[in-house]
């Protein structure tokens, strides 16, 4: 038995950031059942990478497992009558609609709270459900755009440089993740329900806790430096240097013990706490002069021997085969019924005795409807005459 076994979630979410939150719950053993339109989520038709699968894309797939698909039209009077006699059944509700489409949708907070007082309603959105940005799309590239965290790294007049994954789409699934969690806390010491919000803009503000910090209690600037450092708030070096053979990281590493390992006598000279901020590009130049004269391996073992942090860089196919990866079970494997055998990552977190587990594969359009619906107790012909009239679909 998994920890959420006996939780029943709607998730009426698109896209990444709700249907992410959405599958870590149903990871944890929670029902999810994805309400969807008929035509399928829009994620369904939106390949990243052009990887489109047989029947499922692999962007659809890797964000929908452990869930049963309801396909129904909540445009449809029936269709919006079905989804809220499953509210009486359900304990978490997850949407992002855009702010005001709830409302229009008649499965706001007010509306569904008052048939279930013990709902917890997750609503997500990009900047909030109110201000002057409300209408805003909430997209993660513009969203890291407006973060600030472009500007911390990198070097002086070079365009910015956005995160190599959907960073702020990550952060916001996992806060609203952590919100659906502690709300069902809240109600079993209490019996009720209640609102979560969470939005991009916040949530991505707030993991920076530190660097805004320095900014607005500190005082210090955000200046980056003309050699590409990796974050204007940390001492030199730190960043990504070339070897002879590829690329290795190198972070606040002990100057003295450097100047050693480097035979570069320039870096014995100087105070890392003073120098490693005032002088950075100097630092930065002596470091990669030195590091492009041996491989990667060669450097990490030196570094490793001293206790100097320093890794390695690399490329998805190297994380894969990592020995630690393999080791930690970081990815986790299974058979789904149309796109065959499933490597993707799995559970980041371990439960001794209630253990993550996968019980489905992402599914089909509708392919849960017929058992999501006898279990609301419509029988047979009733569900026939929902598939046939088009409020509901049924995959075949």
């Amino acid at each position: 038995m998994s920890i959420l076994n006996g939780i029943r979630v709607l998730d009426c979410s698109i896209a990444m950031a709700g249907p992410f939150a959405a599958q870590r719950l149903g990871d944890m053993g929670a029902d999810v059942i994805k309400v969807e339109p008929t035509s399928g989520e829009w994620q369904r038709h939106a390949s990243a990478g052009g990887a489109t699968g047989n029947q499922i894309n692999v962007s659809f797939l890797s964000l929908n497992r452990n869930k049963r698909s309801l396909a129904v039209d909540l445009k449809a009077p029936e269709g919006k009558a079905l989804l809220l006699e499953l509210v009486k059944t359900a304990d978490v509700f997850l949407q992002n609609y855009r702010p005001g489409v709830a409302e229009r949708l008649g499965v706001d907070y007010a509306t569904l709270s008052a048939i279930n007082p013990r709902l917890i309603y997750v609503s997500m959105s990009g900047y909030g459900e109110d201000g002057p940005y409300r209408s805003y799309p909430g997209q993660d590239l513009l969203l890291q755009g407006m973060s600030g965290a472009m500007l911390s790294a990198g070097a002086e007049g070079q365009p910015p440089a956005p995160a190599g994954q959907y960073l702020v789409d990550a952060i916001t699934a996992y806060s609203a993740f952590e919100g659906a969690l502690a709300a069902l806390f809240h109600r079993e010491r209490t019996g009720e329900g209640q609102l979560v919000q969470v939005n991009m803009l916040d949530a991505i503000a707030t993991i920076q806790m530190q660097e805004l910090s320095v900014f607005t209690v500190g005082g210090k600037p955000q200046s980056r430096s003309a050699e590409a450092h990796a974050h204007s708030y940390i001492r030199a070096p730190y960043g990504v240097f070339a070897t002879s053979d590829g690329y290795i990281t190198l972070a606040m590493a002990p100057l003295a013990k450097l100047a050693e390992l480097l035979d570069e006598p320039f870096l014995a000279t100087l105070d890392a706490e003073r120098d490693g901020w005032t002088q950075r590009d100097a630092i930065f130049s002596a470091v990669k002069a030195r590091l492009v004269t041996a491989t990667s391996a060669e450097w990490l073992e030196r570094f490793r021997a001293e206790d100097i942090w320093a890794g390695p860089v690399y490329g998805y196919a190297e994380l894969v085969d990592d020995p630690q990866v393999k080791h930690n079970g970081t990815f986790v494997e299974y058979d789904h019924p149309t796109e065959g055998r499933v490597k993707t990552p799995g559970f980041p977190i371990r439960f001794s005795k209630t253990p993550s587990t996968i019980a489905r594969g992402a599914p089909l359009v509708g392919e849960h409807s017929r058992e999501v619906l006898g279990e609301l107790g419509l029988d047979e012909d009733a569900v026939t005459r929902l598939v046939e009239s088009g409020v509901v679909r049924q995959h075949a």
